[in-house]
């Protein structure tokens, strides 16, 4: 494997053990694929990969690049719920994975 390969599937790794961690056991590993495989040019920048769940700002740019644009939600309030929603169910987790984050965003909204 490729050292690209090898990062991806330990950011994978680490979605799965975190999902699992907040509940999730019948995972759709296609839509987590998708998620990782968005970030292959980011996966050397740690911060790329993971999401604060206290910081505003960051959480307002999950609503807008992943939430609005990705999945198409536009009700601001309903992002931002679903948002808020998924950094309490992943607060125990410090470094939380951001496929993970968005796996679980999608499906609140789903």
């Amino acid at each position: 494997m490729s050292d690209l390969a090898d990062k991806l599937a330990a950011l994978k790794s680490t979605a799965v053990s975190q999902l699992n961690e907040c509940g999730v056991s019948n995972i759709d590993h296609d839509q987590l694929d998708g998620y990782v495989n968005s970030l292959k040019s980011m996966v050397d920048n740690k911060d790329a990969t993971l999401v604060s769940g206290s910081d505003e700002s960051e959480l307002e740019t999950v609503r807008r690049n992943f939430v609005e644009k990705k999945l198409g939600v536009t009700d601001k309030d309903k992002a931002m719920g679903a948002i808020n929603s998924v950094a309490n169910k992943m607060s125990g987790i410090r470094m939380k994975s951001r496929p993970a984050f968005y796996y679980l965003v999608a499906h609140e909204l789903s």
